[in-house]
């Protein structure tokens, strides 16, 4: 043996052992390396229900549309969803997953909450050869809230967010007020409901559906003002949405209010002799203003009554030539 064999005998013996490893298991040609399990993958959202510090709630018995969103699709991708109430797994469903733009994935399913208490929503795509396990999950509470004058707390708070997400004028302070009963009135006003202010199941169906808002007649005009002489609402309306919805009360039968198109060209604050408060002429001498008395029927000589928290405010929201719809 030469020197070189030697030398290269004596390293060899002095080297570690070799690991064992695993034989690897070659992805199909072309396709893309497996992807991590970070759960930010895959992300879960509700298109109905509010959301009041953190928590999510439905309604008791409320079908639940759930969207899903996917960071990266594959052909193929399915997702299990499965709907637990507590630790009890109430349904499961078997979702694929569809392309979405930037090469985003998506999948929608509907659920129940039947029962009020704690749920918790978890989609799991399955390990293949192409991408890891990935998860995600959402919590929310099935409820089946009333309220009413003195109340306060969360039902309440969940009433006044659903109000404001339609545009209904109502605080947001956890207590059943003045201002949240008068919202209430101009909700169930607006959906045909017997005209109180009582915060009652079907008020909060809705609103945990998030329905009930209103319906623009003209939503391409702009800002502007509707009054709907029918539901006796008056409505301020921008950006074709409507941005503000107050209970009314216009002319009575033999002192009716005037239909058409008109624009605002007087505003007188403050009250004048005939207890008008903060007056916004629109034509002659009819105006939208605050008065002491606005019943939920109609009432005046003429003019849109509305109540007396609510004139500076809708006063200062009118400027000279806005356009009011008066209408049946």
């Amino acid at each position: 043996m030469n020197r070189a064999a030697a030398l290269l005998a004596l390293l060899l013996l002095a080297a570690p052992p070799a690991a064992a490893q695993e034989p690897a298991t070659a992805p199909p040609a072309g396709a893309p390396p497996a992807q991590s399990s970070d759960t930010s993958w895959l992300r879960l959202s509700l298109r109905a229900g509010l959301v009041d510090r953190g928590r999510t709630y439905v309604g008791r018995g409320q079908r639940l549309v759930v969207d899903g969103d996917v960071r990266s699709y594959m052909p193929g991708q399915r997702v299990v969803v499965e709907l637990q109430r507590g630790k009890a797994t109430v349904a499961t469903k078997v979702v694929p997953i569809r392309r979405a733009a930037r090469g985003r994935g998506k999948f929608a399913l509907r659920l129940k909450a039947a029962r009020t208490g704690r749920y918790t929503i978890r989609a799991v795509h399955r390990e293949t050869r192409t991408q890891r396990w990935f998860a995600g999950r959402m919590s929310l509470r099935a409820v089946s809230p009333k309220s009413g004058p003195g109340s306060s707390g969360t039902n309440v708070r969940l009433l006044q967010r659903g109000l404001r997400y339609h545009g209904y004028v109502a605080p947001l302070n956890g207590r059943f007020d003045s201002a949240t009963a008068r919202a209430v009135l101009a909700f169930r006003k607006v959906n045909g409901m017997q005209r109180n202010s009582r915060a009652s199941g079907p008020v909060y169906a809705a609103l945990l559906r998030k329905s009930g808002g209103f319906r623009l007649r003209y939503p391409g005009a702009g800002k502007h003002v509707e009054f709907d002489w029918s539901r006796q609402v008056l409505v301020l309306a921008r950006g074709g949405r409507a941005e503000r919805i107050y209970h009314t009360s216009s002319g009575k039968p033999s002192t009716p209010t005037v239909f058409g198109t008109f624009r605002f060209y007087r505003k007188d604050p403050g009250t004048n002799s005939l207890g008008m408060v903060y007056s916004s002429y629109f034509i002659r001498g009819y105006a939208i203003h605050g008065y002491k008395s606005v019943p939920t029927y109609p009432a005046s000589h003429g003019c849109l009554r509305v109540p007396i928290p609510d004139a500076v405010s809708i006063y200062n929201w009118i400027d000279h030539g806005d356009t009011i719809f008066a209408y049946r």
